[in-house]
Formats: C-alpha cells, sequence, structure tokens
C-alpha cells in the first residue's frame, strides 16, 4: 500500500489544485485546473476526474496506482455522509452529495471536508504542527478560516460548521460589515480585506500615509502594501496593523483558553508578513491567555503555503485506511 498514490483534491471557486500523494506525505505531482462552475457545477467532478487520468497517462501509470480521493471543498460539510451542507459560488445546490458525486466520476473511493480542516490536517501532518494532535489552523486570505484538531480528529461540530474562527466577533459594537451577514467577524479586522477596509477608514480621517499614493496611482492598495508600509515606519499603517495583531492575539488566546493546543498555525496570505505579524500577535496572545495555556500553547506560522490544502485532503484517505 505505502507504494500507492492517494489523490488529494483542493477545489476553489476559480481554481482546482491537485495532486499524487504517497502515504508518506510526499507529494510525486501536482498540477491545477480551473474550476467550472456553469450549468449548476454539474462538470466540477467530471473535469477532476479527466484530468486524474490524463495525468496517470502522462505518468505512465494506470488507475490501479491509486487507492482514492480526499477533496477540502469551501463550506461546512457532514462528513460521515459527505456532504457539501452550503455551497458558495460553484453552482452546486445546498446539501449537494460530493462525496457520491466524486465517487461516481473517478470509481475511487472518497472522502469530503471543509477545505480550511485539510489545510489543518495539512499542516498537522506535514507541516508546522509537527505531528501535534491538538492543533489549531487559522488561514488569514481574503476571509479568516480555521480548522480545530483535537486528538488528531477533525472537530466538526453538530452541523459540520466547527472551526469558523473568521466569524468569532472580534469587535462587539461598531464593527465592520461581514459576508457572513454579521457585524464584527474577526474577518473584518485581520483577512487582507479587513485589513485594507481599516487602512481606508483611517485614510478617509484625512491623515499622512503612504499608502495615499497608492490610492491616487491605482486607485486602491492591497494588504500587501499596507504591511510593507508599515515595516517603513508608516504610522497610519502601523497603527492599523496594531489593531489587526491586538484583535487576533485577542481571539486566539481565548480559542486557546478553550482547547489548550499544543499548537496555533497561521497559514494564508497575510501571514507571510513572517515575524513582523507573528510577534506582535504573540505578545497579545500572551497577554490575554490563561497562565498554563500561555506557558505550553505555542504559535507558529504555516510552512505549506498552497500545499497544506493538498496534503490535508489525502491524509483523509490515509487515516480512512489506518481505521
Amino acid at each position: 500500500m505505502s507504494t500507492k498514490w492517494i489523490v488529494g483534491v483542493d477545489l476553489g471557486g476559480t481554481t482546482t489544485k491537485l495532486a499524487f500523494v504517497t502515504f508518506d506525505g510526499v507529494i510525486v505531482h501536482k498540477w491545477e485546473i480551473p474550476t467550472d462552475n456553469t450549468d449548476e457545477g454539474k462538470n466540477i467532478t467530471i473535469n477532476i476526474a479527466k484530468t486524474i487520468d490524463e495525468k496517470l497517462n502522462e505518468l505512465g501509470q494506470t488507475k490501479d496506482q491509486l487507492i482514492g480521493i480526499g477533496m477540502g471543498a469551501p463550506g461546512p460539510v457532514n462528513y460521515e455522509k459527505g456532504i457539501l451542507l452550503n455551497v458558495v459560488n460553484l453552482g452546486w445546490p445546498d446539501n449537494y452529495p460530493l462525496k457520491e458525486s466524486l465517487e461516481a466520476a473517478t470509481s475511487l473511493p472518497a472522502a469530503i471536508e471543509n477545505d480550511a480542516n485539510c489545510a489543518a490536517l495539512g499542516e498537522m501532518w506535514m507541516g508546522a504542527g509537527g505531528g501535534a494532535k491538538d492543533l489549531v489552523c487559522v488561514t488569514l486570505g481574503t476571509g479568516v478560516g480555521g480548522g480545530v484538531i483535537a486528538g488528531g480528529r477533525v472537530v466538526q461540530g453538530i452541523n459540520g460548521a466547527a472551526g469558523e474562527i473568521g466569524h468569532i466577533t472580534a469587535v462587539p459594537t461598531g464593527g465592520g460589515q461581514c459576508n457572513c451577514g454579521k457585524t464584527g467577524c474577526l474577518e473584518t479586522v485581520a483577512s487582507a480585506t479587513g485589513i485594507v477596509r481599516l487602512a481606508r477608514l483611517e485614510l478617509a480621517k484625512g491623515l499622512e500615509s503612504e499608502l495615499s499614493a497608492k490610492m491616487t496611482e491605482n486607485g486602491t492598495f492591497t494588504a500587501k502594501d499596507v504591511i510593507d508600509a508599515a515595516r517603513n515606519n508608516d504610522r497610519l499603517a502601523k497603527s492599523v496593523m496594531n489593531e489587526v495583531s491586538f484583535h487576533l492575539g485577542f481571539v486566539l488566546a481565548s480559542i486557546a483558553n478553550t482547547l489548550n493546543p499544543e499548537k496555533i498555525v497561521l497559514g494564508g496570505g497575510v501571514s507571510k508578513a513572517g515575524e513582523f505579524l507573528l510577534n506582535p500577535v504573540k505578545s497579545n496572545f500572551e497577554k490575554y491567555a490563561f497562565s498554563a495555556v500561555r506557558d505550553s500553547t505555542k504559535l507558529a506560522l504555516a510552512t505549506l503555503g498552497n500545499d497544506a490544502g493538498v496534503l490535508g485532503s489525502a491524509w483523509l484517505i490515509k487515516n480512512k485506511l489506518n481505521q
């Protein structure tokens, strides 16, 4: 079995990442295809099956080389039934039988999990988690995703919606509007879009900043621009990043006080700020964490990048076969 491959799939609204992964977590080959969400998403699993067959042929392998396919999908998942409960940007109706559809298209045993949970599993297995069985992974991208692992198993909750860390209320009053319908979610202050939102609010006050030139030149700016400006000691940008670090550290301390994980791993595009982000987040975390938690839970940066999702998806099959 150790010579066989698992297919890991990280399904996104615009791009689907795939990889052939060994039972030991080594990526043999990885690639991506566009996600075709037209016609109510009917081509998504068909295209996945087609590209797998094409890659096997390209690599001189047959379907016998594969032992299963794991997929991380955006949205809450009923893991036992393989149903994607709520779907955004994929064209499928709610309560979509994704596992059944994937198995029918690929003729492989399948396992389905939320994409953020898969990223957490990937970091646990082959990344910054270092094999930690109690782990929280927070992805700071366009939004804020989260995955919680306790005792080596994903915490899914009664409806598959556990780990929605981005929608923990960080600003109880006067917070920004979140896409989920609530206000003041962590996502509104710690995601890439949240960082830009905070900076725009400060610029609207007429404060001076190098970001003003970006606005004049391009009509907009990015979270990276804000982080770079903060590195350059831009007062407005530093103020924004201080606010981001406070909210993130405060929320992570609350999560850790509840779960006391061995590690909290920060990933996603915003985490590319590295120690510049991590160190002030740690300071706030240590300020608000219970002493026994502060002394035992460690914060770290994710190491797998875009490979976390496909590796975590492959782990789903590895785990199934080990049970």
